[in-house]
């Protein structure tokens, strides 16, 4: 049995299901809401590439080292976007979330605190992890504090870590929660949605 088994996770109009080859084309629509695929410091497949990119997701759920995620508009059935559980390592109840992107459109929206609050959930609660983690371009500073808004700490810098789009090297910022933490990390996300919702 996998550590991480197919779920479906729903909050706040938004439902988080299990990338499939049917969610290719909005998918690649949500990709190229913003041409995300031209930022060098993410993951986002370029439109054609969708399909390789959902095939590739599958393949390493199916070797048990990654279970994405497709984020999904309940009230439209639209695809914002993809996520994922990565580095997944049942011995040590850990994993990291991760391979996370969503269309401009859903960008600076409750989106992804609400995406990190059912993931970080399912993972402490359902799971039973000890550990979740995060990991990000040391250029990536829009990434770098959003995990901080999680109350993830820092846990250091891989210097050297990994290849970008651009064949450029970076360095991998290191970013975790232990489960210990997760209850006032949890009421921290839950007052930044409220405070969305009263803005909006």
């Amino acid at each position: 049995m996998a550590f991480v088994e197919p779920v479906v996770l729903r909050d706040r109009g938004l439902r988080l299901e299990p990338l499939a080859l049917a969610h290719e084309d909005g998918l690649a629509a949500a990709a190229a809401d913003g041409e995300l695929w031209k930022l060098r410091v993410t993951s986002v497949p370029e439109p054609q590439e969708t399909r390789l990119y959902i095939e590739t997701a599958l393949q390493m759920r199916e070797q048990g080292s990654r279970f994405a995620f497709a984020v999904v508009d309940e009230a439209t059935d639209r695809v914002l976007g993809s996520t994922s559980y990565h580095d997944i390592l049942p011995a040590v109840r850990r994993l990291e979330i991760g391979y996370t992107w969503y269309a401009r459109s859903a960008q600076r929206s409750h989106v992804n605190t609400t995406c990190k609050l059912l993931m970080m959930g399912h993972a402490f609660d359902q799971l039973g992890c000890h550990v979740v983690g995060w990991r990000t371009d040391n250029f990536n500073f829009a990434s770098q504090r959003a995990i901080e808004r999680l109350g993830a700490r820092k846990d250091g810098v891989l210097r050297g870590h990994a290849l970008r789009r651009d064949g450029t090297i970076r360095d991998t910022v290191m970013y975790s929660l232990r489960a210990g933490e997760w209850p006032e990390s949890r009421a921290q996300m839950l007052s930044l949605l409220e405070q969305h919702a009263q803005a909006g």
